[in-house]
């Protein structure tokens, strides 16, 4: 009986260290892509009443052509957050040649 713990317990460490191996594997870097086209977020109301302000980190996959993919949020107040990933949505960056990831970084100031 201790056998089999013993073995269960190994092959489950190896299986652990390879997943972990194969997700580090498949993470890229960000890159530097220059923008071409910002468009500012829109300040929610319940932020501007609340007097939320702060940073929102938002990751973005840009396909060649300089169009965002695909957008997730690294970071942020969760009232800011969709207001910052719907206008990195509509950001273009310069094309390139291939698909890139780009880390922004979006201020919300209360004015």
């Amino acid at each position: 009986m201790g056998r089999g713990i013993t073995l269960f317990l190994t092959l489950a460490m190896i299986l652990t260290a390879s997943l972990a191996g194969a997700q580090d594997n498949s993470a890229s870097a960000p890159s530097d892509r220059k923008v071409a086209t910002r468009v500012a977020p829109v300040y929610p109301e319940l932020a501007k009443k609340m007097h939320i302000h702060g940073v929102v980190r938002v990751e973005a996959i840009v396909r060649p052509n300089g169009s965002v993919k695909n957008t997730r949020v690294l970071g942020g107040n969760p009232v800011l957050v969709d207001a910052a990933a719907d206008a990195v949505a509509k950001w273009k960056f310069v094309a390139s040649q291939g698909e890139t990831t780009e880390v922004v970084q979006l201020i919300f100031n209360a004015e």
